[in-house]
């Protein structure tokens, strides 16, 4: 379950590394105009209850039909993951290391196959919501079993021990991924992914920040609760504060080493304007024997 495109607000957008020109990284976030304000206010209606449990019990034949209309041409390979790469090596403490990586919410493969090919010291298990999307990175050319493990899993009701050792993970990317979880099920999904993560271990995460622009682009009849919103094909985003992450991350025994929003500003070449992207950029990790004793 990667970032989703299809026909609602966010479609197709991703984010760059945070240290490309005209993108800054801010411990405050972005400030919203008198009329932007305005507009948030006045959007209270809901979705009702009953399309909302509909939502949720159909959240994984969302996710299919999102890979089948966009097979694996929708998102390009990630060879911008410059902070991995980074991570990976500072984990090691010599160069020839073997480090363990879960990427929870893969997609089709398109961060986890640069990084197999540029790191060979590297095994990934990997796991999605939606099992079109696993069934993708089965069937990539690079995919070799010896080196990569992908497997079909709900992080909010599937244990992940069932596949991954426990505390068998030195990495963990969670990247476009939790937003597309009911908030009420977030903790859950970091309780099953800190299991597996070893002591010391790092949890490498980037999502939508709050007043993020696609979050501006609903429609009224969108809005599932506080930030939280539903697109035209069923799948769903929430918008995160820094301060919920802390919270999120804390009540799943992982501590924050870095947590900053990222602004930047993109042109949109099909309507003519330039629109402000908020992401949230963060690293936690799993105190070691000595740290939580």
């Amino acid at each position: 379950m990667a970032e989703p495109g299809g026909s609602g607000a966010g479609a197709g957008e991703e984010e760059t590394p945070a240290s490309v020109p005209g993108q800054t990284q801010s411990s405050s976030g972005r400030v919203l105009t008198p009329e932007e304000r305005d507009r948030l206010g006045c959007d209270r209606v809901l979705v009702s209850e009953f399309r909302q449990m509909k939502l949720e019990k159909e959240a994984q034949k969302n996710w299919d039909l999102f890979y089948k209309r966009n097979s694996t041409n929708f998102f390009k390979d990630r060879h911008w993951t410059t902070r991995e790469f980074e991570e990976l090596r500072a984990c090691r403490e010599f160069e020839s290391q073997r480090l363990v990586l879960l990427e929870a919410g893969c997609g089709v493969g398109n961060c986890i196959f640069p990084l197999l090919e540029e790191d060979l010291n590297l095994f990934v298990y990997a796991c999605d919501f939606s099992p079109r999307a696993v069934e993708f990175v089965k069937q990539n050319p690079l995919y070799c079993p010896e080196r990569c493990c992908a497997f079909q899993c709900d992080l909010t009701k599937d244990d992940l021990r069932e596949k991954v050792p426990e505390g068998g993970v030195d990495v963990v990317t969670l990247i476009f991924v939790l937003s597309a979880i009911h908030p009420d099920k977030m903790t859950l999904a970091l309780q099953n992914i800190s299991r597996v993560l070893k002591p010391g271990g790092v949890v490498l995460f980037r999502d939508y920040g709050l007043y993020d622009h696609t979050m501006l682009r609903f429609k009224a009849g969108s809005k599932l609760g506080d930030n939280f919103y539903v697109r035209q094909d069923g799948t769903r985003s929430y918008f995160f504060s820094r301060e919920l992450l802390d919270k999120l991350f804390e009540g799943a025994g992982l501590h924050s080493a870095a947590n900053d929003y990222v602004l930047r500003e993109t042109v949109n070449k099909k309507e003519g304007l330039c629109v402000p992207r908020v992401f949230v950029q963060s690293k936690f990790t799993k105190p070691d024997q000595s740290q939580s004793s």
